[in-house]
């Protein structure tokens, strides 16, 4: 991976097999059992079915149409059509999926399986005193030029990649390095492979495979291939490429020895995802991945079908459709009026207004032929703290951040609206149904409050913390003007700050406890309200000592029983006092620290205005009833050595992120719950990644990584722990948290090299465990796979973790269709 020049750190290659490509700190105060470290052994977890099923339409191809064109929307033109360039994207995956070689393909579970049409087996043969593993190819496999399959096409492509030749700008080799030769076999269908090092993730090579006219030499390396291919061996070839319209045309192989593919083209178009519910209703697709908004107008235009509300009818969603009647006609006045140039307005907007309506209504009318499938993608969105500097880079703080978090009340956000189950993923190196997966969460825990509180506590952060100046600060005159100032602002003493003779520099002088008179218990065990103000402050003294607490060891609350005469009038007394310090609090939300930000009783009740809140004076709680609290301390803004607790929370604006920010925003509201703010900045969807990830410009991050069926290979980047460069940043590979351990990639490198399989999904699991540990990366859900399918469209859709079999796409034949599309699901 190319590096990234960033002041606080960079992206950069430690090794080959640090390039791989996937689409978008050392334990100190929490002491973890051996057992939760050693992971979760492989019982029922690895077993479990993934959350979601598949919603593709299976249909057996006897009912589907011979013939015809899929028009199929991808995000943009591919860039290049070579899958093993730093700028391939998911347009060149799905070109390399339908027209390449892919030796292994995922199922539905997400676990790698023999293509046959390809292979005839493959398998290890050898491990001493090296690894050999024979490929035995299917004896019909060729070229679309007619040449068979064989050794030399994978001999060029592991002489490509194995980043032993610079010249081939490749943006990954994880596991080619590990080759030391490939040979023929017995006769041309055999490829001996014998590997230098043992290798877990043999499967993960050569798919998709280039022919050698690609991989032969840098330049059509580099260049050749990204703009055509002149070999293909899939169930489609490379047709048309139009730049201008924005259209890649796939077509069928002639010399494909497969199941025939049962389309006449796929024709992959560039439509931007907000554009794409104009072009379904404009019959300008017929597949398409879609966001949430555009789902549910789908599922609008088919309700409205089925009970009959098409045909010209008044929609009550739309365009219009909040319009009352007397606003239309107010509307209709104006349009009408006296008023010459304002009825001109009006009556432009009206027309405006009446041509939104009608647009509307006829896609909604077209969209009706539409169904949404849906399912979860192979892929989770995070939450990413930076623990290279600032206070993530304190483990204890980013643990209370992880444990603050509720990540099933994030995932339910998300996925409960779209009818998918909300469960949040337990591992970030497999998900629910892949062979390594098993839940390691609790290595971190769950949602804690009290936990969370606890953690900052421990490492310093503290209510009033931003008030109090590091131990060490000078004192008196020394400290100058500014601190002079800010000493007549804040009533409360700091450390360093007019110490008395014989205390020590750095602890903070404690005012002697001494009760206010008005809240003196009595002998008899009671206290009045009314005459003093519950959870209050007391007033500051006149020589400018620290007020000293209402609550607390010298407190009336403590040890003392509470009995009134009036308990009706106490009651609604105490009720009154919680309502208005509960709307002043909503108020203060997220202000500053020092002796402006008011948190007692008294003074919301003044901000509110309502004098009647602070009963009656004589009124008395009944015995047994507690006092009114004062607003938790936990809550107010945590602060350390004179600065406020405050974490930089980037998110992109663009309008694809709707979902990144509603999660934001509860993720906000979850940390100023324990006491940590947060600046949000949002950023354009350009400058995300690049500026802000990648360069380490952030604090708190949400962006996604896609599961893996070889996740110590294509894993290890993204947890590798950072090392530091000659110029002093940080070698980060793909581990933007730039948060890790020693241990973790020991365990990816014992996984990698493991030949037996369930040993290596066990070193996993433990690296699994040990990064929850870490929490530099919080897994919050699997993303939802939303894709809109004209009805007839059958064998496409929602396929999870499947890789797609191209020649089993088509249009359910008309005899058939009846019936065939109930799932609908919306």
């Amino acid at each position: 991976m190319a590096q990234v020049g960033a002041p606080r750190g960079r992206a950069c290659s430690r090794s080959p097999r640090s390039r791989t490509l996937r689409s978008v700190a050392t334990l100190t105060s929490a002491v973890l059992s051996v057992s939760v470290l050693a992971g979760c052994s492989s019982g029922d977890d690895a077993d479990d079915a993934p959350v979601a099923a598949q919603d593709h339409a299976p249909t057996v191809r006897d009912q589907v149409t011979d013939g015809g064109t899929l028009n199929w929307a991808v995000d943009a033109m591919p860039t290049t059509l070579n899958a093993f360039q730093a700028d391939a994207d998911g347009a060149t995956a799905r070109i390399a999926g339908a027209a390449l070689p892919s030796l292994y393909t995922l199922d539905a579970r997400g676990r790698p399986q023999r293509n046959a049409d390809y292979l005839e087996s493959a398998q290890i043969i050898e491990t001493e005193p090296k690894q050999v593993v024979l490929y035995k190819l299917n004896q019909q496999a060729v070229w679309s030029d007619g040449r068979e399959i064989g050794a030399p096409d994978f001999v060029a492509q592991w002489r490509a990649l194995s980043g032993r030749d610079t010249a081939y700008w490749t943006a990954r080799n994880s596991g080619y390095e590990r080759i030391d030769k490939i040979e023929r076999g017995k006769n041309d269908l055999e490829v001996r492979v014998t590997f230098g090092k043992p290798y877990a993730d043999w499967q993960s090579l050569f798919t998709p495979l280039y022919p050698k006219e690609v991989m032969g030499s840098p330049n059509s390396f580099n260049e050749g291939a990204r703009t055509t291919l002149k070999s293909t061996a899939g169930p489609f070839q490379l047709g048309p490429v139009d730049q201008k319209a924005g259209t890649v045309t796939l077509v069928r192989n002639p010399r494909w020895w497969g199941r025939p593919a049962k389309l006449d083209k796929i024709v992959l178009k560039a439509v931007p995802r907000t554009e794409r519910v104009a072009a379904l209703a404009a019959g300008g697709l017929d597949l398409a991945e879609i966001d949430r908004a555009a789902a549910e107008r789908i599922a609008l235009a088919v309700r409205d079908a089925r009970s009959g509300r098409s045909g010209g009818q008044p929609l009550s969603h739309g365009p219009g459709a909040a319009i009352t009647p007397s606003a239309a006609l107010k509307s209709w006045a104006l349009a009408h009026g006296s008023d010459a140039e304002r009825a001109e307005e009006v009556q432009a907007a009206r027309e405006k207004n009446q041509r939104e309506i009608e647009r509307y209504a006829t896609e909604q009318g077209a969209l009706s032929a539409f169904v949404v499938r849906k399912s979860l993608e192979p892929a989770y969105t995070q939450l990413s703290l930076n623990g290279e500097s600032g206070p993530l880079g304190d483990e204890r703080v980013r643990r209370a951040v992880a444990r603050a978090i509720d990540r099933q009340e994030l995932a339910e956000l998300v996925l409960k609206p779209l009818g998918l189950p909300a469960k949040p993923p337990g591992s970030h190196l497999a998900l629910a149904g892949q062979a390594a997966y098993a839940d390691n969460s609790d290595a971190l825990g769950g949602q804690d409050t009290e936990e969370a509180r606890a953690l900052l506590a421990d490492a310093g952060w503290v209510p009033g913390g931003a008030n109090k100046k590091p131990a060490g600060a000078k004192a008196g005159g020394e400290a100058g003007a500014g601190a002079q100032k800010d000493t007549e602002k804040a009533p409360a003493k700091t450390d360093g700050e007019n110490k008395p003779e014989g205390q020590k520099q750095g602890e903070e002088k404690r005012p002697e406890a001494k009760k206010p008179e008005a809240d003196v218990a009595s002998d008899d065990g009671l206290y009045i309200v009314g005459d003093d103000k519950p959870g209050g402050t007391a007033p500051a003294p006149a020589d400018g000592k620290a007020a000293e607490p209402a609550f607390g060891a010298a407190g009336p609350e403590n040890g003392t029983d509470i009995l009134a005469p009036a308990p009706g009038a106490a009651l609604q007394n105490v009720a009154l006092l919680r309502q208005a310090a509960a709307l002043g609090a909503t108020r203060d939300s997220g202000s500053g620290f020092g002796s402006d930000a008011r948190t007692t009783t008294e003074a919301r009740a003044q901000q509110a205005d309502d004098r009647a809140d602070k009963g009656v004076a004589g009124a008395y709680a009944p015995r047994g009833t507690a006092a009114p609290a004062a607003p938790g301390a936990a809550t107010q803004p945590l602060g350390k050595d004179g600065k406020a607790l405050s974490l930089r929370f980037v998110l992109p604006s663009g309008p694809g992120s709707e979902t990144l920010r509603a999660v934001g925003d509860k993720i906000v509201q979850m940390l100023d719950a324990v006491g940590i703010r947060t600046t949000v900045t949002k950023v354009s969807d350009d400058s995300f990644f690049k500026d802000h990830i990648a360069s380490g410009e952030y604090d708190l991050a949400l962006y996604s990584w896609p599961a893996s069926a070889f996740p110590a290979t294509d894993a290890r980047p993204i947890f590798a722990k950072p090392e530091p460069a000659s110029d002093g940043s940080l070698l980060v590979e793909q581990n933007y948290a730039r948060v890790g351990t020693d241990r973790i990639d020991q365990l990816f490198d014992q996984a990698v090299a493991t030949l037996n399989e369930e040993e290596a999904r066990e070193l996993v699991r433990q690296a699994d465990a040990r990064i929850w540990a870490a929490a530099g990366s919080i897994p919050l859900y699997q993303r939802p796979q939303l894709v809109a399918a004209r009805k007839n469209v059958v064998n496409a859709g929602a396929w999870g973790f499947a890789a797609p079999l191209y020649q089993d796409i088509g249009f359910k034949k008309a005899e058939t269709a009846k019936g065939a599309e109930r799932n609908t699901k919306n």
